[in-house]
């Protein structure tokens, strides 16, 4: 673009103006001496009729008469002479006349060609105007301008005959003429710098906002157009660059509506296989107590058992109503949990106490296996939790550790008391889990050790509740394996409490 627009500007320019200087001067070379001549003969007849008017006083005596005739001379570079009207030179200018052969032969000519003439003479007197002509004189190849007028003065009627040369001006002329060429050559060159100058003051700004505009259309809105002129390309810039700016901001609204759509699409399907998920893990976990529930009640309506076997039947059904109950309770504090509803009841408490009170309520369940608990605990560890829910976390880990630590393991329980926080560290001895458990072990109804029969006990949806209530507290939380086994571990920020 820049190319074609810059030799399109340049060319216009150069023609028109090469063009403009050509027809000035043209018509200069042309009309200048015709316009010159016309001038001189106009200002010519002006003077002789002051000098006519003058004339014709009766106060001018021969001397004045002498000085008027020298000083029109020199003036209009001119020869005059008064002639009466019997035809004989009464008046003649400077003497110096002879000198001028030119003027002088001009005067005889005349005065051979029309005052002889006495028709022409009289013609002339008679009419009472002014006669001037350009009168081409062949003995020197000079044209002058003749002025004659009639006059009278003191009753006596005189011609004043004025000769003026036009050699000076057609002398000028040609000059000029030749002049002109170096003149023509001068402006070409001028043309040029000024034809360069225009077509970039021109094409410049409309590259530039040629340039913007294809930004634009390619989505890019990082430069502004700085044409800063105060013409119409430079409210065009502006224009452009608010335009840019709208629709900046525009599509950058747009965009950030567009991720947010995608995420709330994104989080609704996730929810949506939650749901699925979910769905589909409580009714795997309801159908087998159910099952479990209905057949014994049938064998108890069927009086297939005797009184012993009714003992047991009816332990069974309590036992799986418990479960179902634990079940529905976990999927309720889950559902509260995840919802975002739900309004923590936050408050500074010492936590190793809380620790220790978990373990002691747990304690019969590590007689039962033989298990010895070994605790390193940080004392006086203040931090600002809910209280409630943090007891459901540590319980959950220690029954967690102790459902997964064999006969006569050994469970570790520790407190780390930190600068800004405080770390829990729950770790049980038995076997490590899979590098995939360690991640989707947080999830609803995962189980990371797939033949683990129903005897063992767990909702599979405790360590999804733990998760959910230490994003709560913005604590950070995992699962590792160790030399030991398995250890569970998370942080709460501390307090200073009075």
């Amino acid at each position: 673009m820049k190319n074609k627009l810059w030799k399109k500007l340049f060319i216009i320019t150069f023609v028109i103006l090469i063009i403009f200087i050509s027809a000035i001067i043209y018509f200069q070379s042309i009309s200048f001496e015709s316009f010159y001549i016309k001038r001189k003969i106009k200002r010519f007849e002006k003077n002789i009729e002051r000098f006519n008017g003058l004339y014709s006083q009766s106060y001018i005596n021969d001397f004045n008469l002498y000085y008027m005739m020298r000083q029109f001379e020199e003036s209009n570079n001119a020869k005059i002479i008064i002639i009466d009207s019997s035809g004989q030179v009464r008046s003649i200018g400077d003497s110096k006349i002879d000198e001028d052969s030119s003027k002088k032969s001009t005067i005889n000519r005349i005065f051979q060609e029309w005052i002889l003439d006495s028709q022409a003479f009289n013609d002339i007197l008679e009419l009472k105007k002014n006669k001037t002509t350009i009168y081409y004189n062949p003995d020197f190849d000079i044209n002058n301008i003749v002025c004659i007028s009639p006059t009278s003065r003191e009753n006596n009627k005189n011609i004043i005959l004025a000769v003026s040369s036009l050699q000076p001006i057609e002398e000028a002329s040609e000059i000029i003429k030749e002049f002109y060429i170096y003149i023509f050559i001068g402006a070409l060159i001028i043309v040029i710098i000024l034809s360069i100058i225009y077509a970039n003051m021109i094409s410049k700004p409309l590259i530039k906002l040629n340039n913007s505009a294809k930004r634009i259309s390619e989505m890019d809105f990082s430069q502004q157009c700085d044409v800063n002129s105060d013409d119409e390309l430079g409210n065009l810039a502006k224009t452009l660059n608010f335009l840019s700016y709208r629709l900046n901001s525009a599509l950058t609204e747009l965009q950030q509506k567009n991720i947010k759509l995608k995420q709330d699409i994104e989080k609704e399907r996730k929810l949506d296989k939650m749901r699925k998920e979910f769905v589909a893990g409580v009714s795997h976990e309801l159908r087998t107590p159910i099952s479990i529930i209905s057949g014994y009640a049938e064998g108890l309506k069927d009086n297939v058992a005797d009184d012993d076997s009714r003992e047991f039947y009816l332990d069974v059904i309590m036992d799986e109503a418990s479960k179902m109950n634990a079940l529905v309770s976990d999927m309720l504090d889950l559902s509260q949990l995840e919802s975002g509803n739900f309004k923590m009841e936050a408050e500074p408490f010492h936590i190793d106490e809380l620790m220790k009170k978990c373990i002691n309520k747990n304690k019969q369940f590590f007689q039962q296996k033989n298990i010895k608990v070994q605790e390193s605990l940080a004392k006086e560890v203040t931090v600002f939790a809910d209280y409630l829910r943090i007891e459901q976390v540590i319980t959950n880990f220690l029954t967690n550790a102790i459902r997964h630590t064999p006969e006569n393991g050994v469970v570790n329980i520790k407190l780390r008391d930190e600068q800004q926080s405080c770390k829990v560290e729950i770790e049980n001895q038995g076997e490590h889990l899979a590098e995939c458990d360690l991640e989707n072990i947080w999830d609803r109804f995962y189980k990371a050790d797939k033949s683990r029969n129903r005897i063992a006990g767990g909702t599979g949806l405790g360590l999804s509740i733990v998760k959910n209530i230490l994003l709560m507290h913005n604590s950070t939380f995992g699962v590792k394996n160790t030399k030991l086994g398995v250890c569970f571990f998370f942080t709460l920020n501390k307090t200073n409490a009075k």
